[in-house]
């Protein structure tokens, strides 16, 4: 079944829990953990683990829409990921592939935005003229704003943005005294791309692994043990039920 082919389900079939009272975040970030060994606790290949989590990948972006997430951003490929077998990184690399290029004209027709968040010289030329096209076609959508996080690592991105500025000072263009945060923000990969108010975690693993390190100050944590691929509506809405349940602060009393 395609990615994006049951997004905008008729609203008489949405389930009640969809029905959220509260503070809905604008913008939810998503560490996509799990897929290996749900596969290995199945006995099946990992590149199963990773198909099955596309599944679930499709279930979060319709309940995104429904109840008003207005950016989604999922870590598909961090840059650290590259050290796996080799075979798992070309399968990663051709899934990737296919599914931007089959799910395309869904993405148009049901207003969905794309952008790729990472590092794109070091991905394959192919599938970086993929994700670009759909960027393209893509850029004037406004029902969600979905941002992949392919070939991504925080603190090369950070140091990127550090090494323009570099250039901006050398250049006389900025004074070293002037600089700000938001300068900083302005030269990172999600530039123009709003904090995320939430970050969730799956399969049970405390850690951040090198994502969005910078934009995740003041974001509020959310952390479950259930795998990706098992990871579904329910466990969604569970999560937006217990961020509607904080009282962030951003440092204030």
């Amino acid at each position: 079944m395609s990615l994006f082919s049951s997004i905008f389900a008729s609203k008489k079939n949405s389930s009640q829990d969809l029905i959220i009272n509260g503070n809905i975040p604008k913008h939810v970030a998503i560490i996509m953990d799990g897929n290996g060994r749900w596969a290995t606790k199945r006995h099946l290949p990992r590149s199963a683990g990773h198909r099955a989590g596309v599944e679930s990948l499709r279930e979060i972006i319709n309940a995104s829409i429904e109840i008003g997430v207005e950016y989604l951003t999922v870590y598909s490929l961090s840059s650290e990921n590259w050290k796996r077998p080799e075979s798992e990184i070309k399968f990663l690399m051709k899934l990737f592939l296919a599914t931007i290029k089959n799910e395309l004209r869904l993405l148009m027709e049901y207003g969905v935005r794309l952008r790729l968040v990472g590092d794109r010289k070091s991905l394959p030329p192919e599938v970086v003229e993929a994700y670009e096209e759909a960027e393209k076609k893509t850029s004037e959508n406004t029902k969600l704003n979905f941002n992949i996080a392919l070939n991504y690592g925080s603190r090369q991105e950070i140091l990127d943005a550090f090494k323009i500025l570099g250039k901006k000072i050398n250049s006389g263009e900025l004074n070293i005294e002037d600089i700000c945060i938001k300068d900083l923000s302005d030269n990172l990969y999600t530039k123009d791309i709003p904090d995320p108010d939430f970050l969730i975690r799956t399969s049970g693993e405390h850690r951040i692994s090198n994502f969005l390190l910078w934009q995740i100050s003041y974001s509020e944590l959310y952390f479950t043990k259930v795998l990706w691929p098992d990871f579904k509506r329910k466990h969604f809405i569970k999560a937006i039920d217990e961020y509607q349940k904080r009282n962030r602060r951003f440092g204030k009393l």
